[in-house]
């Protein structure tokens, strides 16, 4: 049942996804060239240099937060190599391309097979890793409200949310209903003796961050993985004409709408990102449709193609490590 339940929500996703593509590329047409040949000259267009320099941040900002795992499973006492959590770092990322949010699970595996670190300890440590992101997130997409509130309101506005009947507010509602199902599966999962010995090493994991011997180097980390990826969105925009004049406050803007649609539970924020980053780049800075669609897919691709390369060199790279360990 729950098999057949994890086909379904991976089918909806991408659906999902495929439906969003679609509504992305309806909106790229030219009388002269077709969509292709739009995103392909949008490529061309672009400066190289720019793109190299964004794939070379990227990798680094992976190797931080390999570092920042390093730092939180040391207290549980698993001393991982470096070499072991970039790779499994980097797999975690492939594979979240392919199935939404798995990758953790993915990473934690690939980090048993090279080091040896329990998946549930250091499950939990990447649960941690999540909500300090998260938190982060929150932080920046609030402060970017702050300072561009009257663009990003119009661009809320805009979005389809509609409306609840329901008297109790909709967030109260949901919150509800989470409290619900999350004290009903404490209840089943405590019967469960194997669940609780998983549950008790998932627990060391994620209570990690408060016996950090460095706190503050791990905050700062985390805090420059973040700023990294906001100079990504700057490098790249500089790297496309279209987008290279329109500034700093563009910048943080379409960094937060990009936050937020990569936050959705897509494949690599597939269709998510597709359709709500040309649409602020429209909306805000009148770019037109066709040069807004072009941009984010060559942006969106050129991350995708970093990501799968370095991917499949990492899960080569761990298959010979763990086969020279066993021989």
């Amino acid at each position: 049942m729950q098999y057949l339940k994890s086909i379904l929500n991976y089918t909806l996703a991408i659906a999902i996804m495929i439906v969003l593509l679609w509504l992305s590329l309806r909106g790229l047409n030219s009388g002269s060239e077709s969509k292709w040949e739009l995103i392909w000259n949008a490529w061309l267009r672009a400066d190289k240099f720019y793109l190299i320099l964004m794939a070379v941040i990227m990798m680094f900002s992976h190797f931080l937060r390999a570092v920042r795992w390093q730092m939180l499973l040391k207290p549980t006492g698993n001393q991982i190599t470096l070499t072991g959590s970039f790779l499994s770092v980097l797999i975690g990322y492939l594979v979240n391309l392919a199935i939404p949010r798995g990758g953790e699970v993915s990473r934690c595996y690939n980090l048993y097979k090279l080091d040896k670190a329990p998946i549930e300890i250091s499950f939990g440590t990447v649960v941690t890793e999540r909500i300090i992101d998260i938190i982060l997130l929150l932080i920046l997409v609030f402060t970017t409200f702050i300072i561009e509130w009257d663009k990003l309101s119009v661009f809320i506005a805009t979005l389809p949310l509609g409306e609840s009947d329901f008297i109790i507010p909709n967030w109260l509602l949901v919150a509800i209903i989470v409290l619900l199902l999350v004290g009903a599966t404490i209840y089943i999962l405590r019967k469960n003796k194997k669940v609780q010995v998983i549950i008790a090493g998932f627990k060391v994991g994620l209570i990690s961050v408060f016996n950090l011997e460095k706190k503050g180097v791990f905050i700062i980390y985390s805090v420059v993985v973040w700023l990294l990826y906001f100079v990504m969105t700057y490098v790249v925009m500089m790297a496309f004409p279209e987008t290279a004049d329109l500034g700093v406050s563009a910048v943080t803007t379409i960094f937060a709408i990009g936050a937020i649609a990569m936050a959705i539970p897509l494949p690599g924020g597939a269709g998510s990102y597709h359709t709500l980053v040309p649409a602020g780049l429209v909306l805000f800075y009148n770019l037109p449709s066709v040069d807004a669609i072009a941009f984010v897919f060559v942006f969106h691709a050129w991350q995708t193609i970093i990501l799968i390369l370095g991917g499949v060199v990492s899960l080569i790279i761990s298959y010979f490590i763990i086969r020279w360990r066993k021989t």
